[in-house]
């Protein structure tokens, strides 16, 4: 079945950088549309940012433009999430989603930015 598994996630201090991956299986990832969404402690879960099947459209938050890239390269089946000029509000649980006939979910990996 279809499985969405990211990793990358960890504790870096503000102004550091990682790179999130998500790994697809179970479904032709070439054909679904790919985005990163994040949710903080209390709060809801939001888009960060999205990229279209070709990788030809992408579209990102306010929150993180000029600071976030999102890319994906088919043939890996994975779509990543570099994220630079980190700062504590980018805290939260990072999840990546797939859509086209249907919408899965990955189980999320941990971003925390303190000093």
């Amino acid at each position: 079945q279809a499985q969405l598994v990211e990793s990358g996630g960890g504790l870096v201090q503000p102004g550091g950088s990682l790179r999130l991956s998500c790994l697809a299986s179970g479904f032709t990832f070439s054909r679904y549309a790919m985005s990163w969404y994040r949710q903080a402690p209390g709060k809801e879960r939001e888009l960060v940012a999205a990229i279209t099947s070709s990788g030809t459209s992408i579209d990102y938050a306010d929150f993180v433009k000029g600071r976030f890239t999102i890319s994906r390269d088919n043939l890996r089946a994975t779509v990543y999430l570099q994220m630079n000029s980190l700062e504590p509000a980018d805290t939260g649980v990072y999840y990546c989603n797939a859509r086209f006939m249907a919408s899965y979910w990955g189980q999320g990996t941990q971003v925390t930015v303190s000093s």
